[in-house]
């Protein structure tokens, strides 16, 4: 019997527990869930043979020792700032590792260690990151492989709401942890283009977007991630004069968000008290000038230079955020005071389904032709519980896991999936579950 250990239980686990829920028998599998939230670890565990939950105090290192020590494999849906502290009993006690968030500084570090200890510490195998890396590594060694030289890589990726339910007039619902989509864009976004280091500033990242047009759904607009820079050497992009990785939203978002950061209501640094007085209507007037005798309708206007009569400025009206309507919080920030109001706005209804949307682009060149190639994933969710999202990322945590513990992935050392023992097996797979993309190969120049 192995034993497998999921620390977290949230959203984004549903689909991570049913595969391995359903291939615990045959690979003989004992799952041990743990989750602060034991109710909602519970959930997660009824009606399955083989799977548990367990209680441990994941700060606590004894009793984190004791539950890891037990298990032959880690999985890791925690915050990403506590991955490094269950890495290290992983070390400790040569348990294999995987989570689906960005390597920090501080696991990189863990390298050494992890090989010396004869483990892997995958991470950033989820969706974006995860399948992202997957299929792009697929396109990409495929194009070197024929001796082609990539010229521009972009890829993109956003979790949308589906068209049939997109119906309020930002085309944008929650679809994932809502805090982390008001706190997106608040660091300094580098990529490269024609062969240049850009930065942008976060107060301009929602004004520099692109158009991505995905077939069969129409325009979408992107905005540059933190940092598409650190790929260019894992990903074999180094001749290449173009790397961009951004976020996907529909058209107009962007621009209707930006005067929600105008207004400072994105800010997470400052806590306010005595809110419990405040209404959003008097919430907003704390934030811009007011001339004698002008309404907080015009006054909010000049302030953010659009028009009343704008799409922008009817958004945030949309949003209640001019309504006398108390905000029900005692001290709080702007950005948590402006996510207690979209939540009311921006909540998936009952019945109503989420969609994930990635798009790579890549231009290269080949026998003297240039020739873009785009490959583009649409999926849609099944309902509440098991949604775009949560396929998305909880499958190929799973599938991995499956690899690792029967020995078919033999990395060691801290790992992103971007080698062909990862993007191979775990892509042919999750073709099974409709995760396929569509290529498009367009020879632009230099043919007879």
């Amino acid at each position: 019997m192995k034993n497998i250990l999921v620390f977290g239980a949230g959203l984004s686990s549903s689909y991570l527990f049913k595969y391995l829920k359903e291939h615990a028998a045959k690979e003989k599998w004992q799952i041990s869930i743990c989750d602060a939230n034991l109710e909602l670890a519970k959930t997660k565990a009824e009606h399955a043979k083989h799977c548990k939950v367990v209680q441990c105090d994941v700060l606590n290192e004894p009793e984190r020792n004791a539950l890891i020590s037990k298990h032959q494999l880690v999985i890791s849906l925690l915050p990403p700032a506590l991955h490094v502290v269950i890495a290290k009993s992983c070390i400790q006690f040569q348990r294999p590792l995987i989570t689906a968030s960005y390597v920090s500084p501080e696991m990189k570090s863990l390298d050494a260690d992890a090989k010396r200890a004869g483990i892997i510490l995958l991470n950033e195998i989820g969706l974006d990151p995860g399948i992202d890396h997957l299929s792009a590594m697929k396109l990409i060694d495929e194009i070197h492989a024929k001796g082609g030289q990539i010229n521009s890589f972009k890829s993109f990726c956003g979790g949308l709401v589906a068209p049939e339910f997109d119906n309020n007039p930002w085309s944008y619902k929650f679809t994932w942890n809502p805090m982390n989509v008001v706190l997106a864009g608040q660091a300094t976004a580098t990529h490269l283009a024609n062969g240049k280091i850009k930065y942008i500033p976060p107060h301009q990242i929602f004004k520099q977007t692109q158009l991505v047009k995905v077939p069969g759904y129409g325009n979408f607009e992107a905005y540059a991630n933190r940092d598409s820079i650190s790929y260019i050497e894992p990903y074999g992009l180094k001749k290449a004069t173009t790397v961009l990785r951004g976020t996907l939203r529909r058209t107009d978002f962007c621009n209707n968000w930006q005067q929600l950061i105008e207004l400072g209501l994105t800010d997470a640094s400052k806590q306010l008290t005595g809110l419990e007085k405040e209404t959003y209507r008097s919430f907003i007037t704390s934030f811009i000038p007011i001339k004698n005798q002008e309404t907080l309708e015009q006054a909010l206007a000049n302030y953010l230079g659009i028009k009343k009569s704008s799409k922008a400025f009817k958004n945030i009206e949309w949003l209640g955020l001019l309504k006398n309507e108390k905000i029900g919080l005692k001290d709080a920030t702007p950005a948590a005071v402006l996510l207690k109001c979209l939540l009311k706005k921006w909540q998936l209804k009952k019945n109503e389904l989420d969609m994930v949307v990635m798009k790579h682009e890549i231009d290269y060149t080949l026998q003297k032709k240039q020739i873009h190639v785009g490959s583009s994933l649409v999926i849609k969710g099944e309902d509440q519980t098991y949604t775009a999202m949560a396929k998305t990322v909880g499958l190929p945590m799973a599938i991995a896991a499956r690899h690792i513990l029967n020995g078919n992935i033999k990395e060691t050392g801290v790992h992103i999936p971007i080698l062909p023992c990862f993007y191979e097996p775990i892509l042919k797979e999750l073709k099974q579950f409709g995760i396929d993309f569509i290529e498009k190969t367009q020879v632009l120049s230099g043919h007879k």
